[in-house]
This record gives structure tokens, C-alpha cells and sequence, in this order.
């Protein structure tokens, strides 16, 4: 039998319309806005974007004036883009996804996601509190003492990214030290079916949802895995990318949210993120709508080993250095992991004089391409995804 966060999972359409209408017109009572009559009356609002999120920050700093409420942290993500964030029972949401994944109290998490300045590991240390789960700090990086953490603690359930677990795993092998980790909670990037397939064959569980620094947990994938079910403290909004409008249901569009959080009531937030509704419910009994899980970008940023990379960090490289033409970010794939590959249009022959300013501006570590004058194509593409997500 199924168990259940708590009993907003399972409620009637008309009881979940009925309680977020009343949540959203205190939201928008934040913002001194009217209330509005219907759901549905949504789509009328503006599309909050974050570029405009950046240029109210840099107005007035740190939260651009957004009505904050309770809150104990400020975070920077890259952009740069300031978050707050608390320290209030499950203030993220993810307790609801680790409930679901079956993290409870039994259970010490590694969790993998950083803990600096970005909220990450923030998002999910309060969601372990929130299912009474213990927590391993464990953060980024340094895949042997990781991997020996994992062993000595006697770690059973991972927090991280999708393909970092492998890699502690698989250290682990090499080492001889066995682990008891048989459940997974990931996000941060996208879990390609031979890596889920490769985490059931060690007996490991692993499930992923749909969170973003700004807004905590979106959607989540539960023991049906039939789609991503909406979490209960959002609305989302399937919208056709630069307009707003709501595309027809089943339809591909741009990921909209609402987030039902007083601390930070951000209003239509728009992520970026390509996703489509599905029709009915899961098969796990919870009632909310579900999305397809993440299709892609509505523009060329693209998130690469966990971080998004976006077309004006490149165009910021090629600014630093007045010998480079152009330049290209490729995203693809060997094994598991994600491999990011800057390709420089330059006559300039020492790859590794770009070290350096890689890592500073796009906040990873990458592979260099030299390329010769005329060698990129000229298609307005800065930023390639080459992995196949079949």
C-alpha cells in the first residue's frame, strides 16, 4: 500500500483548485495586486522571467524586491541570482520526493549537492530533516574520501546528481569497500535510462525530480514512474515560450510556476524548461497533474554536469579575450558523465591559455577545441546539447 506525505496528495481536483486559489490571493495580497476569481485567470498575469529577476537584484539588492518573508540563508546561484532560503519545517518541498522515493527515518543520506553559496544541498539536507532521515554533509568532489564516507557511515540512500553516484560507486568497487546505498534521489541534470537501468542492476532505487533554486521542488517521480507528479504547493503552467499563453494540454511549452510559499511568492516565474502535461493521474494514487519531466531548454541554456551554462557566459569568454572570434560550448556524453568541450574560433595555438578563464566564467571545468578562423558554423548556436535523451 502506498503511503502518502499527507492527504493533499489524494484530494479531488476541485478541493486542491479550491485551496491554492485561496493561497495564491494571499500571495498576490503580498504584492498588492488584486485577487483573482479563478485559477484559470492566471494566464492573464506577466510571465516573470529571470533575466528580469537579475535586473530587479541589481536594483535592489539581493531579492529585487520580492516580498521575503522568513528566512535564515541567501544563496547566489550563477548569474549572478540571489535566493533566500529557510530553515522552517520542509520550506523546499522535498520532503514530499524523498517520502516518495522511501528515505524516511531509518535511513543516512549522502548528500551530494553543494553547499556552496548555490542552495542545493541546502534543498535537500531540510527535505532528509523534514522525512527524518539522518544527514552525511557530503558536498562536491573528492570521490575516494566519498566513497570511504559511504562505507564507514554506513550510508543507504544518495542525494546528488544523476551520474556522481556511479562515480562513488565504482571508486568504491576499486577500493573493495561495499556499500548499503539501495535508494537514489537525484536531479540537478538529466537521468538517462541507461544510468537508471545501470543503478537497478546494483539494487539501487533511483528516482528524480524537477526542482530549481528558485523555486524548490516543481515535480517528482514516485514508485510508479509514470511522469512527474506536480507538487502540491505549486501551480504549473504549460506555456508557449515568449508569450505566456497556455499551449493545448499534451502540447510541448515552456514550464511555468507559481509557488505557494509566503517566505518567497514568486508569481508565473518562468524557468526556461520545455515540458508537457499528461493525461490522467499516477497509477500511485496521487491526484495532481503530472508533466513529462524536462524536455529541453526554450532557449540554448543548458545545464552541464549540474550547472546551467547560459549563451551570455559565453558571450562574457569571448569578451575576455580579444583573440577569439567565437566560441561554442558542446555538451555531450562519455559513459555516464557529462563532458562540456568549448570550442574557440581563434588562431591562437595553446588550448590550455583558456584554462582558466573557462572554469572562472563558466563555473566548470571543460575539455578546449581550438578551432581556425571560419571553422565554427554560423547558425546563432552557442550552446549544443549533444546528448541523446532516448
Amino acid at each position: 500500500m502506498t503511503e502518502y506525505y499527507d492527504a493533499l496528495e489524494t484530494r479531488s481536483m476541485d478541493a486542491r483548485e479550491a485551496g491554492q486559489l485561496e493561497r495564491l490571493n494571499a500571495q498576490l495580497a503580498l504584492w498588492g495586486k488584486p485577487e483573482l476569481g479563478a485559477l484559470s485567470e492566471l494566464k492573464d498575469l506577466p510571465v516573470l522571467r529571470k533575466a528580469d529577476l537579475v535586473a530587479l537584484q541589481a536594483k535592489n539588492p539581493p531579492f529585487g524586491g520580492v516580498p521575503v518573508g522568513d528566512i535564515a540563508h541567501v544563496f547566489q546561484s550563477p548569474g549572478p541570482i540571489y535566493e533566500p532560503g529557510g530553515t522552517s519545517h520542509d520550506w523546499w518541498r522535498l520532503g514530499r520526493f524523498l517520502q516518495a522515493c522511501g528515505i524516511g527515518a531509518g535511513d543516512l543520506v549522502q548528500n551530494c549537492f553543494g553547499y556552496h553559496l548555490t542552495p542545493a544541498g541546502m534543498i535537500f539536507e531540510n527535505g532528509a530533516r523534514a522525512v527524518g532521515a539522518r544527514v552525511l554533509p557530503a558536498g562536491t568532489g573528492q570521490t575516494e574520501l566519498q566513497a570511504r564516507a559511504a562505507h564507514d557511515a554506513g550510508v543507504t540512500a544518495y542525494a546528488g546528481t544523476p551520474d556522481y553516484l556511479k562515480l562513488i560507486i565504482e571508486k568504491a568497487d576499486e577500493l573493495g569497500l561495499p556499500l548499503k546505498i539501495t535508494k537514489a534521489a537525484v536531479s540537478g541534470g538529466a537521468l538517462f535510462p541507461s544510468l537508471r537501468d545501470w543503478y537497478t542492476g546494483r539494487g539501487i532505487a533511483c528516482r528524480q525530480c524537477y526542482a530549481t533554486a528558485d523555486l524548490g521542488m516543481v515535480a517528482y517521480e514516485s514508485e510508479a514512474m509514470d511522469g512527474m507528479i506536480v507538487d502540491e504547493q505549486v501551480i504549473v503552467e504549460i506555456v508557449t515560450p515568449g508569450t505566456g499563453d497556455p499551449v493545448a494540454p499534451g502540447e510541448v511549452g515552456e514550464v511555468v510556476v507559481t509557488t505557494l510559499n509566503p517566505d518567497y511568492p514568486l508569481i508565473r516565474f518562468g524557468t526556461g524548461d520545455l515540458s508537457a502535461m499528461m493525461d490522467g493521474v499516477s497509477a500511485c494514487g496521487r491526484t495532481n497533474m503530472r508533466i513529462k519531466g524536462w524536455m529541453g531548454r526554450a532557449d540554448q541554456t543548458t545545464k552541464i554536469k549540474g550547472m546551467f551554462v547560459r549563451p551570455e557566459q559565453v558571450a562574457a569568454l569571448v569578451g575576455k579575450h580579444p583573440e577569439i572570434a567565437r566560441a561554442r560550448v558542446v555538451a555531450s556524453r562519455e559513459g555516464e558523465r557529462d563532458v562540456m568541450t568549448v570550442r574557440i574560433e581563434t588562431e591562437a595555438q595553446d588550448p590550455g591559455a583558456y584554462a582558466a578563464s573557462i572554469a572562472d566564467v563558466l563555473k566548470l571545468k571543460g575539455e578546449v577545441e581550438l578551432v581556425a578562423p571560419g571553422g565554427l558554423p554560423r547558425d546563432g548556436v552557442v550552446i549544443e546539447d549533444a546528448r541523446s535523451y532516448d
